[in-house]
């Protein structure tokens, strides 16, 4: 398993728009094959950040069954308009305790 975290900053005034994009893009992420979950939080002292959390088999599922598919294309269409400038996106696996 491999846990994708993508951080996110939308343009100040577009987050509740940017959160309305993401609850009509969730099934299209998550619905993918290979994605165990996903999760989006947002920001606290910095409310216009977002960080989104996927949990996929991995690495080549998400890029081989969603980024490489019409399922990337759909979902960047509904968020990407909100994006302040690209999101920070990379791949985490557990360390053992």
């Amino acid at each position: 398993m491999v846990l994708e975290v993508a951080l996110i900053d939308v343009l100040p005034g577009h987050e509740d728009e940017f959160a309305a994009a993401y609850a009509k893009g969730h099934p299209v992420l998550a619905g993918t094959p290979g994605c165990r979950s996903v999760r989006m939080t947002r920001g606290v002292e910095s409310p216009s950040r977002f960080v989104l959390l996927v949990e996929w088999d991995s690495v080549e599922a998400h890029n081989d069954n969603f980024r490489a598919t019409e399922r990337f294309a759909q979902w960047r269409a509904l968020i990407g308009p909100h994006f302040a400038n690209p999101p920070l996106v990379e791949h985490f696996i557990d360390v053992p305790a």
